[in-house]
């Protein structure tokens, strides 16, 4: 691996971050800069409004979606270049996070299965912020499977009328486009019968209801068609082929999130530095420093196999299913620290702002959030087959369902 920057990459660090020094809302630095897992918030203002700010202000300049093609308002940046540019927009980059699947897995999907007229309409005015999209993919009894979906899409003529219900759809309730996958033909095997749409989130026929999650935020959503109606030139790809298609936005998917890994090291680090115990500060205790230790040699293995990505990408290649380490293990790790440091805290854990501390009601939301983390994207255990399969060359799992037609397979109560 190597670390140092080329020629080119140094010139273009040095011409983001001065960018950045002219640009960037600074008046949102402090608030930014506050440890923070899962969705922020601002108390001085909208974090959607201000999300929009920064991005408009990027596409104008010609620094968003920098690897996007110019034709679809990106630079035409390298991969590098945009992990540069990652490095040195800092905090702000949680300004990105109302964005992350638009841009991270619908937009690649649409330019690789829109038509160019789509592509032209709806992809800059992604890039720029305009409008927010989401993916419609998990369903009450798909999850994980997801080829095991029942939301349905009926050709008549050249429409398509949908029917049926989606879960956990991050943004959906401010999202003003969405990917939706469906199924066409049941009397096939379950990946073969499905297909994929895009629509507005305003269409007749759409209800978005916000889950209240346990640490009080509501970032996700269950959504319902009924009978909505949408023309067939909104199709991505050929009928019937949408796991083909879902699989471009499924390797975004995890790709994006893999490279906006959260292990909440450093804001424990932090903690146990201002936490006061019995006989004296957390970070002198030998015990505490021992669980520190043991983090910190995770997290840094993390880092470095990210930075084995990143040299990856300055060659030239593509990262390979190494990624879904990241997720994985940090996943996991969010859920000890905040675990261990609701323990360290005592009584004083269970409150969810707790000021006796700095930051110290961060864990209880941390722990609250941290189950999320370790299912959206894939679960552990599809990660573990992910891993097992495609890194260390293993046999893959006995799946029966695999040739049997989706309606002939048996579902409880039938």
């Amino acid at each position: 691996m190597n670390f140092d920057d080329t020629p080119q990459e140094a010139a273009f660090r040095a011409q983001a971050r001065a960018w950045i020094e002219a640009n960037a809302p600074k008046h949102l630095e402090a608030e930014l800069s506050e440890p923070s897992v899962g969705r922020i918030r601002l108390r001085s203002g909208d974090i959607l409004q201000a999300s929009k700010e920064w991005q408009k202000k990027k596409f104008d300049a010609g620094w968003a979606c920098l690897h996007w093609p110019k034709e679809c308002g990106g630079r035409g940046a390298s991969p590098i270049e945009r992990v540069i540019w990652q490095q040195e927009e800092g905090v702000y980059i949680k300004l990105e996070s109302v964005f992350l699947i638009g841009q991270g897995m619908c937009g690649p999907t649409m330019m690789a299965y829109a038509g160019e007229a789509d592509k032209q309409k709806y992809l800059p005015k992604l890039a720029s912020g305009e409008n927010v999209w989401c993916q419609l993919f998990s369903e009450p009894a798909a999850g994980s499977d997801v080829a095991g979906l029942r939301t349905r899409a009926e050709k008549d003529g050249d429409d398509w009328i949908i029917n049926g219900q989606k879960v956990w759809t991050t943004g959906a309730h401010f999202s003003d486009y969405g990917i939706v996958i469906t199924r066409t033909d049941p009397a096939v095997p379950k990946h073969k019968g499905l297909t994929m749409f895009f629509l507005d989130m305003k269409s007749p026929g759409v209800t978005v209801k916000p889950i209240k999650q346990a640490n009080g935020q509501s970032e996700f959503n269950e959504v319902y068609f009924t009978d909505v109606r949408i023309p067939d030139s909104q199709r991505l790809g050929a009928v019937n082929d949408g796991w083909n298609v879902s699989l471009t936005t499924l390797m975004n998917e995890r790709l994006t999130i893999g490279a906006r890994v959260v292990t909440g090291v450093p804001e424990m680090f932090a903690f146990c530095s201002n936490l006061m115990l019995e006989d004296g500060l957390a970070i002198d205790d030998r015990n505490v420093r021992a669980k520190l230790a043991q983090w910190a040699v995770k997290a840094s293995g993390l880092k470095y196999t990210a930075y084995r990505a990143i040299s990856a990408l300055s060659r030239g290649e593509r990262p390979g299913p190494e990624n879904s380490i990241g997720k994985l293990v940090s996943g996991s790790m969010l859920q000890e620290i905040a675990t261990y440091a609701l323990d360290l805290q005592g009584a004083a854990g269970v409150l969810s702002e707790n000021d006796s501390v700095a930051g110290a009601g961060q864990f209880q939301s941390m722990l609250l959030r941290s189950p999320a983390t370790r299912i959206e994207g894939g679960t552990d255990e599809i990660l573990r087959n992910v891993i097992a399969e495609r890194v260390l060359g293993l046999p893959g799992d006995i799946r029966v369902d695999k040739d049997v037609p989706f309606n002939a397979i048996p579902t409880k109560g039938r």
